[in-house]
């Protein structure tokens, strides 16, 4: 192997066990530290610097990397204000000239790269210089998208979308790491960046859960068709222990009578530990020994296991768009 195939297995490694570990973290605390991303940001970078070196970049398209890194670091270190600057506090400062860096190389290489677009680079066209700086640059997207999508709570967890920047910087473009079957991918014009390919693969093995939640329940004996496949049902005084979401409780009915009722989603709002006892106590008074619920399952959970695709196919849209005419 050359020093371009050692990086890409390394980074293959590294995505692998890392989010092996947060994932298994998410999973027994449903959290994450920020502690874990910013020690495993280390070998992120190290690998795109000796990347950068091996590629002969120029300056500029380091300070373009530095750039991407500072953006995704807000997520854990928030960003710095100049309160916080004018008190001397030293993190903040080397943020704030990481930042200063990082629109320095964004801006020389726009003025260097304006004549070659990026449409240039998809088609081939552009020079070596300039797709190496625009697929740096590039970085940026995955990382605005899931900024943006976390802060709409169409991705609820923290852990998760850090865990998806930290994949952004670590896996940068599809040439670092392998893929196994790269045909589909040679021939597809547009690519997903492989951080947001990452996450539609984890969103496809959520199609495996309802199946099974149908397997589980009926070997347990539950045959409500409106809950098995999404919910199970646990035994009340586990509830609060654990990381579900409750799904049945007591409904008055109009002529005063008490109904137990099973809600099919899940509440918008995590309710409060102390109307989730309400609850619990409600349905006890009612004689209920055993509800529905549905699990809080963590999205990171779903993203190891999709790094398995990711590597021996490469992105989904690669072999959707044919499907579709595209």
């Amino acid at each position: 192997m050359d020093s371009n195939d050692v990086i890409s297995w390394t980074r293959l490694f590294v995505l692998f066990w890392a989010m092996g570990i947060a994932a298994w973290l998410d999973h027994k605390d449903r959290r994450v530290p920020n502690q874990f991303w910013i020690t495993w940001s280390k070998p992120a970078i190290f690998l795109w610097v000796l990347d950068l070196m091996n590629s002969e970049a120029e300056w500029y398209v380091y300070a373009t990397a530095a750039g991407m890194v500072a953006y995704a670091s807000v997520a854990v270190i928030g960003r710095p204000t100049i309160k916080d600057i004018l008190s001397g506090n030293k993190l903040d400062i080397a943020v704030t000239l990481w930042y200063i860096i990082g629109v320095a190389g964004v801006v020389q290489g726009l003025l260097l790269h304006r004549d070659e677009s990026i449409i240039s680079v998809l088609a081939g066209d552009a020079t070596y210089s300039a797709t190496l700086w625009w697929s740096t640059f590039a970085v940026f997207i995955p990382i605005l998208l899931v900024d943006i999508a976390w802060r709409l709570r169409f991705i609820h967890g923290g852990a998760d979308c850090k865990g998806l920047m930290w994949v952004a910087i670590l896996v940068p473009t599809w040439s670092s790491i392998p893929v196994i079957f790269p045909q589909a991918m040679e021939k597809t014009v547009i690519a997903m960046p492989p951080a947001i390919a990452l996450l539609v693969w984890g969103g496809l093995t959520f199609l495996i859960l309802p199946v099974i939640m149908v397997m589980k329940n009926i070997k347990n004996g539950n045959t409500n068709l409106k809950m098995i496949w999404h919910a199970e049902k646990m035994h009340i005084d586990k509830i609060a222990d654990s990381h579900v979401w409750l799904l049945s409780s007591v409904a008055e009915m109009p002529n005063g009578e008490k109904k137990i009722i099973h809600k099919t989603r899940a509440p918008r709002k995590t309710p409060s530990k102390d109307k989730l006892e309400i609850q619990i106590n409600a349905l006890k008074e009612n004689g209920v020994e055993k509800v529905w619920v549905t699990r809080k399952y963590p999205l990171l959970v779903f993203l190891w296991p999709a790094i398995i695709p990711l590597f021996l196919l490469g992105g989904p849209m690669a072999y959707l768009m044919p499907l579709i005419g595209l």
